[in-house]
């Protein structure tokens, strides 16, 4: 792949704001670059994440401090009109909080300051038909997203990233990931939770397997407490927000 022309396509979908083709990137260079070189450079072998992190490398490298965030997200991209496969095909997109057909992926965005730079990323891919109970054939990947977290930031720390916190939503709050962040790679986290998490206010209740959910309980907003959550060995502090949806209430980060 043409790494110059992969940077100027990147900088022509970043600053476009209508529909972006091969053939209006090649008007808007008045033709010093065809339609058809845009065409082959996209259909041809695709960049793996490995990739990806030898273009950003020297970047990351120029900026990177102790005290860096990695962000995990996940998104859509709408594909309606394309016909299905293992990669464009249905997912469930939780804003929408319907099935989407399209591409999912996941990124590693690294922040320093004001400065941010994806460093990887990951496709979801399904590449395993079933059929489900109603009858229907659908798709699934045989990796599923909270695994494709947790080798993202183990990718980060053999690639020597210096990074404090890792920040993401409640969709990877699980207490395997959570265990993962503070006891394998030694690092912190910012996870909010779903209302529906059940913790215990003291050590004694994990211990009797006393649990509330936590909109069953009054916790003030803007006020740090120690929660004790199911499944996970250490105490996690949960400062409360104001809810940003139905699902996800509390902000929790470890001490």
């Amino acid at each position: 792949m043409d790494d110059k022309l992969f940077d100027l396509y990147s900088d022509y979908l970043l600053s476009s704001f209508a529909a972006t083709t091969a053939t209006g990137m090649s008007a808007l260079m008045d033709n010093a670059i065809s339609h058809d070189q845009v065409s082959r450079m996209l259909n041809g072998r695709k960049r793996e994440p490995k990739e990806w992190w030898q273009m950003v490398k020297a970047a990351v490298r120029s900026m990177q401090g102790a005290d860096g965030v990695v962000t995990i997200d996940d998104s859509i991209v709408e594909k309606p009109y394309t016909d299905e496969n293992e990669l464009s095909c249905w997912h469930y997109d939780h804003a929408q909080g319907q099935l989407v057909k399209g591409i999912n992926f996941i990124t590693a965005l690294y922040t320093v300051g004001e400065v941010s730079l994806p460093v990887t990323y990951r496709l979801v891919t399904k590449t395993e038909s079933y059929i489900d109970k109603q009858g229907n054939r659908k798709r699934r990947s045989r990796v599923t997203k909270n695994e494709h977290f947790r080798a993202m930031l183990q990718n980060c720390v053999r690639n020597r990233i210096p990074w404090r916190y890792v920040l993401n939503d409640l969709w990877f709050a699980s207490a395997q990931n959570m265990s993962y962040v503070k006891l394998k790679l030694d690092k912190e986290f910012i996870m909010a939770l779903k209302i529906n998490r059940k913790v215990a206010l003291c050590q004694q209740d994990k211990l009797d397997g006393r649990y509330h959910r936590l909109n069953q309980l009054d916790l003030p907003e803007d006020t740090v407490t120690v929660i004790y959550l199911e499944q996970v060995s250490f105490p996690p502090i949960c400062s409360v927000r104001p809810a940003q949806t139905q699902m996800a209430r509390p902000l929790c980060a470890i001490w």
